[in-house]
């Protein structure tokens, strides 16, 4: 339970911007109430009951036992909320198309677009540093390179989101995780530049933490391991992230899966820190198996196709990731999630 402060209003130290969150659900919402209560002008791209209940009653967060309101700007139309200095796209992979058809907008000379997404993203090869390998082609995640034609590498930052959420009633999210709120943010050049340190100090005052990241793609690579591994094995049980962890029967086969998604991981940034199975696994579903149960679109192009192009790249041998995948894979198939 954090102290009432945590959520409460403006600490000084940022100078106010007008921050777009495109695809406000759970994560989207919770950033878009922090940074509406840091005192900066904050508009929403929702839908459904949820942008309506926002219209009447303003945005609800709820931590712990309290509780608050923001007012933000919200519609369903890009077009009514008018010029940002920043957009902040909290938008499955899968949703992103609708970005390309809408985002216009919302752009001035400089605004910069934010990625907060889970997964290798759709940029992942656009200013990449000379010391990384080669990457897999992974065009598949941008269909007809239209998102690479919309967005030139200039607006392009990388973001990883730490923070788990949950949508209890339209218009009311809840934070799942008070301990642990991160977003993560960095040139797709990794360059260290005014525009990035400025709006890791807005995060960082609406309570949301961003320390400097030498690296995005490490960040990146660091949450993917447990989302390749531990998320899926997830969706195949049914179970949460702990549960899977803890259950005897996957005893061997967690650490061989962890070892493998490790291996492909360092082939690429040597610097990513290995994950075992005695690390941090939350009580909650993953958005994964959130994503089957609902009934919504699976990312899992991100969490699972490419990562394994990776490893076809770097040659190596992943038996137990590509089975728990084509199990994911035809489950998701079954329900008519995914079709590739």
């Amino acid at each position: 339970m954090l102290p009432p402060g945590d959520i409460q209003g403006i600490r000084d130290g940022t100078s106010h911007m007008r921050i777009c969150i495109f695809g406000a659900g759970a994560v989207g919402s919770h950033i878009a109430v922090r940074l509406a209560r840091a005192g900066h002008e904050v508009s929403c791209v929702m839908r459904g009951a949820h942008l309506e209940a926002v219209r009447a009653n303003g945005l609800k967060l709820r931590v712990g036992d309290s509780e608050v309101t923001a007012k933000v700007n919200a519609s369903g139309d890009p077009a009514q909320l008018g010029p940002q200095d920043v957009v902040i796209s909290t938008l499955k992979a899968t949703a992103l198309t609708g970005l390309v058809a809408s985002i216009k907008p919302l752009l001035q000379d400089d605004t910069a677009i934010v990625f907060a997404q889970n997964g290798i993203p759709w940029w992942y090869g656009i200013g990449l540093p000379p010391r990384h390998p080669t990457p897999p082609d992974i065009s598949f995640l941008d269909p007809g390179g239209r998102l690479r034609a919309c967005i030139p590498k200039e607006r392009i930052v990388g973001g990883v989101v730490f923070s788990s959420n949950e949508v209890t009633a339209p218009g009311v999210v809840q934070n799942l995780t008070p301990d642990r709120n991160r977003l993560l943010i960095g040139e797709c050049d990794d360059r260290n530049c005014e525009r990035i340190t400025r709006l890791r100090g807005v995060l960082n005052d609406a309570r949301l933490e961003s320390p400097p990241v030498a690296e995005i793609r490490e960040a990146i690579w660091s949450k993917l391991l447990t989302n390749m591994s531990l998320s899926v094995l997830c969706l195949l049980t049914g179970q949460t992230a702990r549960g899977v962890r803890d259950d005897p029967a996957f005893a061997d086969v967690i650490p061989r899966m962890l070892n493998e998604a490790n291996d492909i991981a360092q082939h690429f940034i040597p610097e990513v820190k290995r994950v075992t199975r005695s690390g941090p696994a939350p009580n909650h579903k993953p958005s994964l198996l959130q994503d089957y149960e609902l009934g919504r679109a699976m990312e899992i192009d991100v969490l699972v196709k490419a990562p394994a192009a990776f490893a076809r790249t770097a040659g190596l041998s992943t038996p137990t990731l590509d089975l728990i995948a084509a199990l994911a894979i035809q489950k998701a198939r079954d329900k008519g999630l995914y079709s590739a």
